[in-house]
Order: C-alpha cells, then sequence, then structure tokens
C-alpha cells in the first residue's frame, strides 16, 4: 500500500496538552509490568525513530486480533504519515507487547481494497471503535450496513502484524 491510496482524508489533529501527556500513560504502564490492565484492546509498539534512531514505543489500539494465527490489525487514524507507521514501513520487522507477553512481529501493508474488508469485519464486534475510525476518515455511518465501513477502511492505512510460530520473545 502506498501513501498516494489514502491521500486527501481530513486526519484528526494530532493530540497536544492533556490530551498528549494522556497519551503517554499506556506506555509507562507497560513499563511498570501493568500491560495486562488494558485486556486486549491495546498492544504497546516498539519502532525505530526514522529520523532520530532511538527505540521508541507508542501504545496502540488493537483493531482486531486473532490469537490463532498470532496475528494483531492496527489502524493509523493519523493517515501514513503517522511516525509509527512510517517506521513500520521502513523497517517491518519490530516487537510489540500484548498484556505481559512480547512478540517478534512482522508488519504487512494490506492494501485500501483489503484495509475496507476489515474494517467492514471488524465493525459489529467492536462497534465504538469501528465508528471512531469512520469519524477519522471522514466517513459519515449513518446509513448503516458495511458500505460505510468498507468506505472509510479504504481511507484508513491498516497494520497487519503477524508474529512467527513460537516467537514470544518472553
Amino acid at each position: 500500500m502506498t501513501s498516494h491510496q489514502h491521500a486527501g482524508v481530513d486526519r484528526p489533529p494530532r493530540s497536544g496538552g492533556r490530551r498528549r501527556r494522556l497519551a503517554r500513560l499506556p506506555p509507562a504502564l507497560y513499563r511498570m509490568g501493568l500491560g495486562p490492565v488494558f485486556g486486549r484492546r491495546l498492544l504497546l509498539l516498539r519502532h525505530v525513530g526514522r529520523d532520530s534512531g532511538p527505540d521508541r514505543r507508542v501504545a496502540l489500539e488493537v483493531v482486531a486480533h486473532d490469537r490463532g494465527e498470532g496475528t494483531w490489525i492496527l489502524a493509523s487514524c493519523h493517515g501514513p504519515e503517522a511516525a509509527w507507521y512510517r517506521a513500520l514501513r521502513s523497517k517491518p520487522k519490530t516487537t510489540i507487547q500484548f498484556g505481559n507477553r512480547h512478540y517478534a512481529v512482522t508488519a504487512h501493508f494490506p492494501s485500501a481494497e483489503e484495509g475496507g474488508e476489515i474494517l467492514a469485519r471488524c465493525a459489529p464486534a467492536r462497534p465504538r471503535a469501528a465508528r471512531r475510525l469512520c469519524a477519522s476518515a471522514g466517513v459519515d455511518i449513518a446509513d448503516g450496513g458495511p458500505d460505510p465501513y468498507r468506505r472509510a477502511g479504504r481511507r484508513i492505512p491498516f497494520v497487519r502484524l503477524d508474529a512467527a510460530p513460537g516467537q514470544c520473545v518472553r
């Protein structure tokens, strides 16, 4: 998937002030060993800063998780310019923490069409999260059904993280 597939989408403004401080809370809780309090809703992604080089960690909402397959689906609400998304595009092998377990993963980037199907499939299980994603893509879901979710999903860059079998780091 290239960044032009999602061009022209108005994204929500980046967090500032109080929201930014609140966004830093989950990584701090993960560092304190409290990752399990987030259940299956968040994971902690480690990535290397593209320009600065040091390790970065960001807590991200999980759109879908398939425990049997060892996959996690993430959405970049801020589009393809989000720092973590760009970092994964340049270095797709990384680690995540999910609960209290660490996994070595490889990032894959579904096409815009696949993104539409991902959101349409996941929306019934997580309706509030799906509505937030649609709002971030500027798509009105008032008409119901899977079509608005498909339209929104085509405008949002998704990432699928795959853990290699037996690759739990610790």
